[in-house]
């Protein structure tokens, strides 16, 4: 259950990390790199509509979540001159209250979970937010440096 009330399944969620830098491998090939920004891990989950993924695009390159000069989070990413590396992560949209293994039932089917990924990066990409991406669906190794540490998780529930 969320903060907000809500259960697995009835939010957008994303878990966003403040990063020094951030790197995705698969198949130990390097897929992609950022320096400072935001690692944000996303979930699609059933229900999950085209609004929120644009509403969460939109979000995230404005939330003041860098230190400015005083230590103070003051600063969004384009102030920091900084980038966002998005990886999907179903895993997120996982139930745990019963049982010891983990449920996926309210995880979107693949086919749209990858058109909301792909629509995240498309509005996040025609701003000015540098976008890198790890690969859908894949066995991936995430290596970062959380710079404070510095975590959310970012929840919208449906309408």
């Amino acid at each position: 259950m969320s903060r907000s009330g809500a259960s697995c399944g009835d939010a957008v969620r994303a878990v966003i990390q403040r990063v020094t830098e951030a790197s995705v491998a698969a198949d130990g090939h390097a897929v992609s790199s950022i320096g400072p920004g935001l690692l944000v891990l996303l979930a699609v989950q059933k229900g999950d509509t085209d609004e929120e993924a644009v509403w969460l695009a939109r979000r995230l390159p404005r939330l003041r979540i860098f230190s400015d000069a005083d230590g103070r989070m003051n600063l969004a990413l384009g102030e920091i001159q900084g980038a966002i590396l998005l990886v999907s992560q179903f895993t997120l949209a996982a139930d745990l209250a019963r049982g010891r293994r983990p449920s996926f039932g309210s995880a979107a089917e693949p086919e749209r979970a990858r058109a909301l990924y792909d629509l995240v990066i498309s509005e996040l990409s025609a701003g000015d937010t540098p976008v890198r991406t790890g690969l859908f669906g894949a066995r991936m190794q995430i290596s970062l440096v959380n710079d404070g540490p510095v975590t959310f998780v970012l929840e919208k529930t449906h309408a």
